[in-house]
């Protein structure tokens, strides 16, 4: 049996009484792909930033490629091999696409030189961004700065890379594009970490799904499965949504058009 590339034992973290991570144990092996769904405020997020450094847990530990990381920072870990993007990018606007790419390659992989050069230039090169390399950060749109964004985590060289709605506000087109750079990260050997409410971004590259909600695992599984379970629709969709898909199958179309009419539900009663 393969030994897990990452592995959460136990780990809860509070802010407060606000759960964010309720004793939250798994583990993901090399060149896994795993995808995280849950309704907003369920912990996401929060659970990168445990996993990346940017958060302590108040118990349990952390390991990641056989040794225990739980006390290192999140500078410590990228060179290790983790690397992750943001929700917001945020570039450095006055830098070039290649400067701020270069920066993650020296700073996050602890490259340099001519090394540093070489992974900045391949790491636009998977991402399609050749063409914007001398183009100041703050000109690109929302794709290329999602992009931007894939880029410079790509550069810290990792060998897991968490993804953090890296398809929220995309066309459908470049959502496709996406998934095929995303599957081609993953066929090199990356383990990818996908949170994403698109869903049907993640069902075409992932091979397993998780549901977290309220800082614990509600699903946990094949893809088709923990969206077919009704634990799963009831705390992603709400009951009046599920109760509306309750006659038939829930697959990544469906799902994401449900979600979108409960939030249109959540604003309309704001």
């Amino acid at each position: 049996m393969t030994d897990p590339l990452l592995e959460l034992d136990h780990v809860t973290k509070r802010f407060g009484r606000v759960v964010i991570a309720e004793d939250l144990s798994f583990t993901v092996g090399p060149g896994d792909t795993v995808g995280i769904v849950g309704p907003n405020g369920a912990g996401k997020t929060s659970l990168f930033g445990l996993i990346s450094g940017d958060l302590s847990p108040g118990a349990g530990t952390i390991s990641f490629a056989g040794r225990p990381v739980t006390k290192l920072d999140a500078a410590a870990r990228c060179r290790l091999g983790i690397g992750r993007t943001y929700q917001v990018p945020r570039p450095f606007g006055d830098m070039t696409v290649f400067e701020n790419v270069l920066v993650a390659a020296q700073q996050g992989a602890g490259q340099r030189r001519r090394v540093s050069y070489a992974a900045a230039a391949e790491a636009l090169e998977r991402t399609d961004m050749t063409g914007e390399a001398n183009l100041p950060a703050e000109r690109l749109g929302l794709q290329q700065r999602k992009r931007l964004e894939l880029a410079r985590a790509l550069a810290s060289r990792p060998k897991l890379l968490l993804l953090d709605e890296v398809a929220g506000g995309l066309t459908d087109p470049e959502v496709a594009q996406l998934v095929e750079i995303v599957r081609g990260v993953n066929a090199e050997g990356i383990t990818v970490i996908w949170i994403e409410h698109v869903v049907r971004a993640l069902t075409p590259v992932v091979d397993r799904l998780i549901c977290l909600s309220g800082g614990t695992f509600v699903g946990d599984g094949e893809p088709a499965a923990v969206l077919a379970d009704p634990a799963v629709r009831e705390v992603f969709l709400g009951s009046e949504v599920t109760a509306s898909l309750a006659a038939g199958p829930l697959d990544a179309e469906s799902l994401d058009r449900a979600t979108g009419q409960a939030a249109d539900g959540e604003r309309s009663g704001a």
